[in-house]
């Protein structure tokens, strides 16, 4: 059995071997510096070439294009799209809520294990990895770095960053566009028990820094279905009172508002050009990775558009 006090529980074997073939591609130009296999918005003079543009005093002339002069008279710079690393930032939610769940196993555990194991993948494909852990404020912020052994520091905060207090991701998007400067893709991953008001804003304000957003929504199966039956008492969480009451009362109401909400979510995120993935505590998380990343590398292959049948 795996230890629980072991922060290198979350890095499943079961998960990494399903998704240790695949990519964590960024859809849109990055900015970094460490060679990897995402292409840069800036132009340098290493890999391929991008355009040429009109040479102006103090140019290096090692870059002229002769040819271009030979069959136009005029001098022609070449430039060239340089190679640079992705940039993950993995922005986890450790609020109370995050503890409901099965024992051993809650939806805390689920998201860490998400992003040990994406993280790992990053690492592996040489882009760097880095951590913000939050509930009402950010609680721990491990910086991007692109070493292998990087993912021991990741694994480690996770396991430190125990569920407390409540969310408010409006104010950890704000925080996270700060310790997160440059373009790269950002994975939130969260039960988003929040207003969706506020959460579209932050969200909307990573967007505008124009990160590539990944929204992984873990929710219990509890939360999901709702399957309790006879007299039960609902313990409150993040500030929210107890209720002792029939569920089967509340059932029909309880799974029509849930739809709605996550029809919200799934449409708002569409809307402005985020990945959102809702994922199960008890569904089997390498198979929702897998082909989460599957479908994202398929729509980028296919030029951004979702293949056919899908």
């Amino acid at each position: 059995m795996t230890d629980p006090a072991d922060p290198r529980r979350f890095l499943d074997p079961a998960v990494l071997a399903r998704i240790g073939r695949l990519d964590l591609r960024a859809k849109q130009a990055v900015e970094g510096f460490i060679t990897g296999q995402h292409t840069s918005h800036f132009f340098g003079h290493s890999v391929e070439f991008a355009q040429h543009r009109e040479y102006v005093r103090g140019d290096d002339l090692r870059h002229l294009d002769w040819k271009v002069w030979s069959k136009t008279d005029r001098f022609y710079i070449k430039q060239y799209e340089s190679e640079t690393n992705l940039r993950v930032t993995f922005v986890v939610d450790v609020s109370e809520s995050m503890r409901y769940g099965k024992a051993p196993w809650t939806k805390y555990d689920s998201a860490s294990t998400i992003a040990a194991c994406l993280a790992y993948l990053a690492l592996r494909q040489h882009d760097a990895a880095g951590l913000v852990s939050f509930d009402s404020a950010v609680r721990q912020v491990v910086p991007a770095r692109s070493s292998m052994t990087h993912v021991d520091s990741l694994v480690s905060a996770l396991n430190v960053s125990k569920p407390k207090e409540k969310t408010d991701l409006e104010q950890i998007c704000r925080r996270v566009a700060e310790v997160v400067p440059s373009r790269g893709m950002v994975v939130l991953i969260s039960d988003l028990l929040c207003d969706r008001g506020p959460l579209f804003r932050g969200l909307e304000m990573l967007r505008h820094r124009r990160h590539d957003i990944l929204v992984f929504h873990v929710l219990d199966d509890d939360e999901l279905d709702f399957p309790f039956a006879g007299t039960t008492r609902f313990e409150g969480m993040e500030e929210m009172p107890e209720l002792l009451c029939d569920p089967r009362a509340l059932r029909d109401g309880y799974l029509a508002e849930l739809e709605e909400y996550l029809t919200e979510l799934r449409r708002g995120c569409s809307k402005r050009g985020i990945d959102y993935t809702l994922i199960r505590t008890q569904a089997c998380l390498e198979a929702a990775l897998s082909r989460y990343l599957n479908f994202r590398n398929a729509v980028q292959k296919n030029g951004g558009r979702a293949p056919a049948g899908t």
